[in-house]
């Protein structure tokens, strides 16, 4: 029983990312962006952080985050600042053209929301959004190292 469980869980969340990287691959194209530079951009639009963190916070590789905050450094939508707590390890922050770019998207985002919010009614939006909190919070007590 616990095994289709954890299938059925993984199969689920499986189609679910997929279904939700289409929809940020479709919501980032008109600002000329794509889902994992709109993902990483949007890591750091509160604060800098370190590549490292945000591969923490974005569930992603630190290699793969490097790769894609190299290429948005290079087009001019994030640029690298000094860390304070780390000498080697360089901040990562939006510049002006990447909050432009993000700004871009937010009515998109804002309207598939709305659409996405009425399809399954509040009630029901919240209770799935906590159920996949506990979902990640179970995962990351069971596989991070004590």
């Amino acid at each position: 029983m616990a095994a289709e469980l954890l299938s059925g869980l993984a199969l689920a969340s499986f189609r679910l990312n997929g279904q939700f990287l289409h929809v940020a691959e479709e919501l980032a194209k008109p600002a000329g962006m794509t889902a994992a530079w709109w993902q990483v951009l949007g890591a750091v639009l509160e604060e800098p952080l370190p590549v490292a963190g945000i591969a923490r916070v974005m569930g992603m590789t630190r290699q793969g985050v490097q790769r894609i905050a190299d290429l948005l450094v290079e087009r001019g939508l994030a640029e690298y600042r000094p860390n304070p707590a780390h000498r080697r390890a360089k901040l990562l922050q939006p510049t002006e053209a990447g909050r432009a770019a993000i700004a871009r998207i937010v009515p998109g985002h804002r309207d598939f929301a709305d659409r996405l919010v009425d399809a399954l009614g509040l009630d029901a939006a919240r209770e799935s959004l906590t159920a996949l909190h506990r979902l990640t919070t179970a995962l990351d007590h069971l596989t991070t190292p004590p």
